[in-house]
């Protein structure tokens, strides 16, 4: 299963001597599963649905790295056998029930079969961010991480308006500057904190890789009708790779250094 081209390991990094601040990471690329979890009773049709992974979320990531010559770091594995960005103790860092649709597979494991789940996907995913983090701090290298993923137009029943959410805590050294100018853009409804926030516990992998390090960070959150095809994810990577291109840190105005099309 996949759309996305496969990983033959858990965790696939490109770029990884990219010159740009910043380090992307895309918890939720890949729809795959490892033949030794199976189907986890799901249908082929489960696994093309967000409940598998954010659809769309891997090729903006893939176009922005590209445009900013940055690193991405993306998990290969779906996150209904494990969610990569939600800590150990987490109710639904293996979901049995996904919005409304049950998993089967995911019932009754037992310590051995969670622990292997563990190291299959979310601890090379985060011991990957953790060490790429650790180099570029060796080298004195200015890091900023940024997680993108994508978002339903309707959950539980309730229209989400908003084309794009930028989601931040009290760090806002990323988001403030990106809201501000997404703003600025004419037809777009942009969320700050929707249709999430740090509350809903799903900045994890920033908190645990950019903020325990004092990085500035930010999630990035696309409606993923947006980007549902080639023109819609060009269209969002060349718009937030331009904005991101021009963040300076530290004093949070906005300085070009270009984008896409730079």
């Amino acid at each position: 299963m996949g759309n996305e081209p496969s990983c033959e390991q858990a965790v696939r990094v490109s770029n990884p001597g990219g010159a740009s601040p910043y380090v992307f990471t895309c918890d939720h690329a890949s729809n795959h599963m490892p033949p030794e979890i199976g189907t986890l009773g799901l249908s082929e049709e489960d696994f093309q649905r967000h409940i598998a992974w954010d659809p769309g979320a891997l090729p903006v990531a893939t176009m922005l790295a590209q445009a900013l010559d940055a690193t991405l770091i993306e998990s290969c594995v779906s996150r209904l056998a494990i969610d990569c960005n939600r800590p150990l103790d987490a109710h639904n860092l293996i979901p049995e029930v996904s919005e409304t649709t049950a998993v089967p597979g995911n019932e009754g494991l037992t310590a051995e079969q969670r622990q292997a789940r563990i190291d299959l996907a979310w601890r090379p995913f985060h011991n990957t961010i953790a060490a790429t983090i650790e180099e570029r701090l060796a080298a004195g290298r200015e890091t900023r991480l940024v997680s993108v993923h994508s978002y339903t137009p309707v959950y539980f029943g309730k229209q989400r308006p908003w084309h794009i959410g930028i989601i931040h805590d009290e760090d806002e050294r990323i988001s403030a500057p990106l809201l501000r100018a997404l703003n600025g853009v004419a037809g777009i409804k942009v969320g700050a904190n929707q249709p999430y926030s740090p509350a809903d516990l799903v900045y994890f992998t920033l908190e645990r890789h950019a903020r325990s390090r004092g990085l500035a960070c930010a999630m990035i959150e696309i409606r993923n009708d947006e980007i549902a095809d080639a023109a819609g994810q060009r269209k969002w990577a060349e718009l937030l790779g331009s904005l991101l291109g021009k963040i300076r840190i530290g004093d949070g105005i906005m300085a070009d250094r270009g984008g896409i099309n730079a």
